[in-house]
């Protein structure tokens, strides 16, 4: 960054929840620099202009909010009928799922798939309601690459990833309110080679600049929770992007599967 690049961005991060709601006069005048500097400035950062940045600006402010808060904001204006709400909720996540196909890359997902199929270990980071993503993303993955594990218990971390190193990859979800543990967890892996692949809702999630590979998926629903049909189509589609990679070895250990499954009477007859 420029020299006044560096007071617009210290700016923003000195006043995180005044920046988001200032006009890029407004902002320059504050910074004191020219308007056309501020305008350049979110375009160096990759944005469309500087409408564009303060839109992503006021949506990461947005995930700051409490629980309390945020169940407040999406139930102003009255109860819904039952019948309301599922058609709101359903077509809430139609949108999520639209957004998150306009937004994902297509040679980072290329890279995502070939990050776990190199990978000699896979560990997945997902604390709090992203755990139960994180399962069924684990299940999957073990069940046919046998080399995949969950890190449930945030206290025993040390000891999973004490011989972590450039051959295994952490994949990282996390969405507001981001945890501090899978934050601080990425931090040190990546201190010791391994390649990250972060699954999150935004580019101005605190897991993204951790993320070697990053996949964002939308998740607003107008709700207190986050909705998670976006980011499990995503984990449903590396599931059977990397099993069609691997056609021949995965065929092999689900026919090995399935003749242990018949053996115990796995499933009802």
């Amino acid at each position: 960054m420029s020299k006044s690049q560096r007071k617009i961005a210290n700016y923003i991060i000195d006043h995180p929840d005044v920046a988001p709601f200032l006009t890029a006069s407004k902002l320059a005048h504050n910074v004191g620099v020219g308007e056309a500097t501020v305008i350049r400035f979110a375009v160096f950062l990759g944005y469309q202009g500087y409408p564009d940045f303060q839109w992503h600006l006021q949506e990461a402010l947005k995930r700051k909010w409490t629980s309390a808060e945020r169940f407040e904001k999406t139930t102003e204006g009255g109860d819904s009928s039952p019948s309301e709400v599922w058609q709101e909720v359903l077509s809430d996540d139609i949108q999520n799922i639209k957004s998150t196909m306009d937004n994902i890359d297509h040679d980072d997902f290329q890279q995502a798939v070939q990050a776990i199929i190199e990978a000699k270990r896979i560990y997945i980071v997902a604390y709090r309601s992203a755990q139960s993503i994180g399962q069924f993303l684990e299940f999957y993955l073990d069940l046919v690459l046998q080399n995949t594990e969950l890190i449930r218990q945030a206290d025993g971390v040390s000891e999973h990833l004490l011989d972590i190193n450039e051959r295994d990859l952490v994949i990282g979800m996390g969405f507001s309110r981001y945890t501090k543990r899978t934050v601080d967890i990425l931090k040190y892996v990546r201190t010791r080679g391994a390649k990250t692949l972060v699954i999150t809702d935004h580019v101005m999630s605190p897991l993204a600049p951790l993320g070697d590979i990053q996949l964002f998926t939308s998740v607003d629903i107008n709700s207190f929770i986050d909705s998670f049909t976006a980011p499990l189509s995503m984990i449903n589609a590396l599931i059977t992007a990397v099993t069609r990679s691997e056609q021949g070895k995965v065929k092999k250990r689900l026919e090995q599967l399935e003749d242990l499954w018949d053996n115990f009477q796995v499933f009802y007859e």
